[in-house]
This record gives structure tokens, C-alpha cells and sequence, in this order.
């Protein structure tokens, strides 16, 4: 089976932001201000509602019989409903098996909200069998199927206290984790024009991620020493073919920790 590991990262959607408060007449800068004191003011924390958030940039590792690549979904000008629909057309073409960290609690909600939004078609990711009984048993909707696999919750036992951050759980297994900017840099990144940035930094998260999802495999049985060697190797190679200098960059970091090949 293929295999998309994936993020997203998001900003405030001000646009309703202006609906919901009545500000029509300030700019996103003061309108995300406006809703970080609405979210604290109730919720004390800066932290918005899924439905209040919208997609900048979605990452990927997309891994298939013969290849792997890593990649941000559309061009750094894509409209939000460009890069939604580029996510779910990737699950009619290649019916991968999802793999994210806290996907369940954060990144498909959020997903689903700006889908209903833009009106995009997403037939294969709501499929639980009725066209395709290949997903009457293992679709991507449900906690215990593994055609999505929540690593934060499968590797925390879905219990809220025993959840570690990527971070903090990529560097345990030798692996670089985040390299000079943090999901919480996103929306002053945004504001200040750099959006190749937030796309690059997603990049990053899913490459940890995925180097996670590997280990996962082997402690699974799903994987033996010699091959997660190779799929080790493969991603290597990959990474030392880019151009990219974050790329470059992991590379290195994780080629310092003495845990790359």
C-alpha cells in the first residue's frame, strides 16, 4: 500500500473572523489580534477553534512501491482550496494509508471544515464501504482502522495525559525535530510575508514525522532491521538529491545525531 505522511499548517481564517465580531474595517493583523483576545478572553488560550483556522501550507512524504518524495501540495501562491482539493484528489489517485501526528484531533478536522467550505469533492477519504468494500473495514474515519494511523494517539494508547510532542518525541529516537521555527511562529511568519518559510518548516514536521512512523513499523513487526535499513537509506538518498536547503539542512542535523546512515 502507499503510504502519505502528512501536516498542515494553519492561520486565522479572518475572513471570518470579520463575520463573527463585526470588524470589517481592520486589517488581518488586527483582526487575528481581535480573535486571540475573543479565544483568551473565554477560553484562556491563544489556541482558536478548528473551525476558526485556515490552511497555509500542507506537507507531505509520500512514499510508493518504487520512490518517495517530499513535497508541499501546490505552488507557494495556491489558493487554500487548491491545496484542500490537492490533498483529497491524493486519496482518489493513490488510496494511501494516512499517517500524521495528532491527525484525528487536529489536522483532518481542520481539513474537513475548509473541504466544506470551498466545496470540494473528497468521494474517497469519506468512503466506509458503500462503493468500495475494501473500506467497510479499514476506511479513514475510524480511531481503530489503520487506513489513518494517528501516531501521537496510537503511541500515547489514546489516553490524553500520555501524549508527547513530535518534538520532544523525534529527538528521543535520534531524529533532528524542529529546526529553528515552532507552529507557533506560523501567523507572525504569515504576516511578515514568508510563506516559503512556513511551507519549508511543514516540510521539516513531516519528515520527523515519518522517520517516527519508520520505528513504528519496526516495533510493529511490520518491518524487520535490514528493511527499515533501507527505507532509512532511501529517504538518505533523497534528501542528499534535493536542492532545497532545508532539506539539506535536516539532512545534516539528523546525519550529526549519528542515527542517519
Amino acid at each position: 500500500m502507499n503510504t502519505l505522511v502528512f501536516d498542515i499548517e494553519t492561520i486565522p481564517d479572518t475572513d471570518l473572523g470579520r463575520r463573527l465580531y463585526g470588524i470589517e474595517d481592520l486589517d488581518d493583523e488586527a483582526v487575528g489580534r481581535v480573535m486571540f483576545f475573543k479565544q483568551r478572553q473565554s477560553r484562556q488560550t491563544d489556541f482558536l477553534p478548528l473551525v476558526q483556522q485556515r490552511i497555509v501550507a500542507i506537507a507531505a512524504v509520500l512514499r510508493t512501491d518504487d520512490d518517495i518524495h517530499v513535497f508541499s501540495l501546490g505552488d507557494v501562491e495556491a489558493s487554500e482550496k487548491e491545496i484542500v482539493q490537492k490533498f483529497f484528489d491524493g486519496l482518489d489517485r493513490y488510496s494511501p494509508e494516512l499517517v500524521s501526528w495528532n491527525g484525528s484531533g487536529f489536522d483532518l478536522p481542520v481539513l474537513h471544515y475548509r473541504a466544506l467550505l470551498h466545496s470540494v469533492n473528497a468521494e474517497r477519504y469519506w468512503e466506509t464501504g458503500n462503493n468500495d468494500r475494501d473500506f467497510r473495514y479499514n476506511n479513514y474515519l475510524s480511531r481503530w482502522h489503520w487506513r489513518h494511523l494517528d501516531l501521537m494517539d496510537a503511541l500515547s494508547g489514546w489516553q490524553p495525559y500520555a501524549r508527547a510532542s513530535l518534538e520532544q518525541t523525534a529527538i528521543l529516537l535520534g531524529f533532528p525535530g524542529k529546526l529553528g521555527m515552532s507552529g507557533d511562529q506560523v501567523w507572525d511568519r504569515y504576516l511578515a510575508g514568508e510563506l516559503a518559510t512556513i511551507r519549508n518548516y511543514c516540510e521539516t514536521d513531516v519528515l520527523n514525522t515519518y522517520l517516527i512512523y519508520l520505528r513504528f513499523q519496526l516495533n510493529r513487526g511490520l518491518l524487520d532491521e535490514s528493511r527499515l535499513r533501507v527505507e532509512l537509506e532511501c529517504i538518505e538518498a533523497k534528501l542528499g538529491q534535493s536542492d532545497s536547503p532545508h532539506l539539506k539542512e535536516f539532512l545534516e542535523a539528523w546525519r550529526l545525531t549519528g542515527y542517519a546512515k
